[in-house]
């Protein structure tokens, strides 16, 4: 006899912008806010009976909602209200996993006192997922498509070949990378403090980019392990990092058959295939629970 397993519903990419407006100066929260709801939902699956299930368009309402009633602190804050909502106010409902993408905008400087006008910044688009069951929570947050580059202080030599190897030995190379990555924190529950989660960003972001331009660099690898190294060590509210490095690779155009030399100056950018370097940082004595594949959290 079949059986229901795991299962969740609710309401993916409700696109929120909230406007506060202190004067003449204005501020912007641009959130892609997704809604799961878990929990006693068998009869909806074995006999339609609605019984228990919260419209997803009530989680859509809702999300815009809070957004007017309690305003947007962070990301992280705007999910922990809507999760604590929906498993405090509807019995069946046992645990929910809301996922948040920010969309950042940065202020344009104009003349005179007005300040409404923002560009929208292609760095990187900051992400949260909060997970409640009513008695604990999970927060990880993390950011995707934040590009960087280092033009030197990078070699990759040494390594294993075979009669399939063609790649040469590199001693003054690119080293580029799009960064996909997520950080746990430890607090579980309102007994605890909560961490700042704005300056949390900002700093996790600041160590992770300072690694990164303070490592030379012998591999891709040793690099990701001294960008979460960097977070652990200075983030105390952070227990667990997880990155996806593609290897932006450059290669050295040949030049000679135009009769120049290329001193490490002119490359090709080849966006695929690409190598996939992934791995976890942890606090020592601390169990993973980040995902391996980072789409799926």
């Amino acid at each position: 006899m079949p059986i229901l397993g795991q299962n969740q519903y609710g309401k993916s990419e409700n696109r929120v912008v909230k406007i506060t407006r202190d004067g003449a100066t204005h501020h912007i929260k641009d959130l892609n806010v997704s809604v799961a709801l878990s929990g006693d939902m068998e009869e909806v699956h074995y006999s339609g009976s609605n019984a228990n299930v919260l419209p997803t368009d009530t989680t859509k309402n809702t999300v815009y909602a809070f957004a007017k009633e309690h305003g947007i602190e962070s990301a992280e804050q705007f999910g922990i209200h809507l999760a604590r909502h929906f498993v405090t106010s509807q019995e069946p409902i046992r645990t929910a996993r809301i996922r948040v993408e920010e969309y950042s905008w940065e202020r344009i400087e104009t003349p005179g006192e007005d300040a409404h006008s923002f560009v929208r910044q292609g760095q990187e688009t900051r992400l949260t997922q909060i997970t409640y069951d009513g008695s604990s929570w999970e927060v990880v947050s993390g950011l995707k498509d934040l590009t960087v580059m280092n033009s030197t202080n990078s070699e990759f030599w040494g390594y294993v070949k075979d009669k399939y190897t063609t790649l040469p030995e590199a001693y003054d190379r690119i080293l580029a990378t799009e960064v996909s990555s997520r950080w746990r924190f430890n607090w579980t529950d309102d007994a605890q403090a909560a961490p700042d989660w704005e300056e949390s960003y900002a700093q996790v972001k600041k160590h992770m980019l300072g690694a990164f331009a303070d490592t030379y660099s012998l591999s891709l690898q040793q690099t990701l392990y001294a960008m979460g190294s960097r977070i652990i060590e200075n983030r105390g509210e952070i227990d667990e990092v997880r990155f996806s490095l593609p290897n932006k690779h450059h290669f050295l155009v040949d030049l000679e058959p135009f009769g120049l030399k290329n001193d490490n100056e002119v490359y090709f950018a080849a966006d695929r295939p690409y190598g996939l370097i992934e791995a976890t940082v942890l606090r020592d004595g601390v169990e993973p629970r980040i995902p391996v594949d980072l789409t799926n959290l």
